[in-house]
């Protein structure tokens, strides 16, 4: 049984922190506590925090009450090992349905994931860090090794990040070309998926501001909470395509250059499913 103990953002920064802590004025953390949407994750942890896993996921999604639309889903085979490549418009409740159709449909999954989402305790059962640093690194390429050796399907965000506004248009920023090596690697088929939504333009344009100055710290990343907690009653569409067989990726492009490919493929899923209906 997971602790559903409440999180309090002043004692989160004195574990990071302490003397920081201390010079940081009330007024902050009723600020924080407020963007982070504190109150309200604790009522919920208070509620499910003993559960972990897919069942945790499950509360989440019907706490949101999304309308969930599933579009192709009959394009996914009933058996096998995939890697299931997925855009990222919302920052995090997408992952959530993401996990919620795969396991319906194929059973056991892992995600793998930053090391930010790492600190929730309820889905540690289904995460795997992906960036892990110093003396951890050889303890997360171990994990990573044995989640593609299993038959857990893998999920994947390849950009690693939340989309962000581009030349007027919600697009994932570069996908990063691990999935596709592993997908050789390990023989398996990915499939893509498309994942519609976006997030507030407060969201974007506190990116665009990040970027003009050159702020290195994701300062947006901040602010999905807020966003998330935006999504609640919302309609989210979920389109799979067929399976890219792992032979698909030969010699003829560089592994970059067939991330890319998937991507471009992936973000074409809406428009062939729209055609066809």
């Amino acid at each position: 049984m997971k602790s559903s103990k409440p999180i309090r953002i002043r004692e989160v920064f004195a574990a990071k922190s302490p003397v920081l802590a201390k010079y940081i004025p009330g007024f902050v953390y009723r600020w924080l506590n407020n963007i982070l949407h504190l109150d309200e994750v604790n009522a919920f942890l208070k509620k499910y925090g003993h559960l972990e896993g897919i069942e945790f996921v499950d509360k989440v999604v019907e706490e949101f009450n999304v309308h969930e639309f599933v579009h192709n889903l009959e394009n996914i085979p009933e058996s096998g090992r995939y890697i299931i490549a997925s855009n990222h418009p919302l920052g995090g409740f997408d992952g959530m349905l993401l996990m919620k159709n795969i396991d319906a449909r194929l059973g056991s999954f892992k995600f793998l994931s930053n090391d930010i989402l790492l600190n929730i305790p309820q889905l540690k059962p289904v995460f795997v860090p992906v960036n892990k640093h110093g003396g951890h690194a050889r303890e997360a390429a171990k994990k990573l090794a044995e989640c593609y050796n299993s038959d857990d399907q893998i999920l994947i965000f390849p950009s690693g990040l939340a989309s962000r506004k581009i030349k007027g248009q919600i697009m994932d920023l570069e996908w990063k070309k691990h999935f596709i090596s592993k997908s050789i690697k390990h023989k398996r088929d990915i499939i893509p998926v498309f994942i519609s939504g976006r997030n507030s333009n407060r969201f974007y344009r506190i990116a665009k501001f990040r970027k003009f100055f050159k702020i290195k710290w994701n300062l947006e990343m901040f602010f999905l909470p807020d966003e998330t907690m935006k999504h609640k009653n919302t309609d989210v569409h979920l389109y799979f395509g067929k399976p890219i067989p792992y032979t698909t990726f030969d010699h003829t492009k560089t592994h970059q250059e067939w991330a890319e490919w998937v991507k471009q493929k992936v973000y074409k899923l809406k428009e062939s499913s729209d055609s066809v209906n």
